[in-house]
């Protein structure tokens, strides 16, 4: 089950690269290398910081699932791009699950909360900076006007503070996941922005 989540996520997210190499007018071969680096980019960041063997070679659908949502965008983009508002959707549940995710596997690892927190956070926003720097962009981390990275720290947060009080598995990863979705389709619903300095204007 938890594999098949994992999937789901890295096929949004694959998605979403994959849409960015589109508007950049990349070839197929730059559209499949977006693809992956935002689907598995931050998984692979997290597990090489916990010097693991990252996951995105452990198992063949890794690779294959991006693959062919980099076929699906490259014929029909014009088809997935109509339905952004239910991708991002399901983007936001990506986040979810993958920061969660990757806070518990860090804390399983031994780290402390706060760190395992932030490799949290990287494992859900990994791949979307690894997009945008390949793609000519500053990192939509940098800027974070929408509320993307800000849910992912809130569901980090969680699953570290319920770890802590010995809350584990998968009803800690579920319940992080959805205060992270929460927040971010809550975002998104009512404009909810990043403030700025002070005296900067939108």
């Amino acid at each position: 089950m938890s594999e098949l989540l994992d999937l789901v996520g890295i096929f949004v997210f694959a998605l979403s690269g994959g849409l960015m190499g589109v508007r950049k007018r990349l070839d197929i071969v730059g559209i499949a290398v977006l693809a992956e680096m935002t689907a598995l980019g931050g998984g692979v960041v997290r597990d090489l910081i916990l010097n693991l063997r990252p996951a995105a070679f452990e198992s063949i659908g890794y690779v294959v699932v991006p693959i062919v949502a980099t076929v699906i965008v490259f014929f029909w983009h014009p088809h997935v791009q109509r339905l952004m508002p239910f991708i991002l959707v399901l983007d936001a549940a990506g986040l979810g699950l993958f920061c969660a995710v990757g806070t518990d596997k860090a804390l399983a690892f031994g780290l402390t909360p706060l760190h395992a927190t932030l490799l949290g956070v990287t494992t859900a926003v990994g791949g979307g900076v690894l997009r945008d720097l390949l793609a000519g962009e500053i990192p939509t981390l940098l800027y974070d006007r929408q509320l993307y990275a800000l849910p992912a720290a809130l569901g980090s947060a969680t699953m570290a503070a319920l770890y802590a009080v010995d809350l584990h598995g998968w009803p800690a990863i579920l319940t992080s996941a959805v205060i992270a979705f929460g927040l971010r389709i809550l975002a998104m619903r009512y404009g909810w922005r990043a403030p700025l300095a002070n005296g900067m204007n939108d």
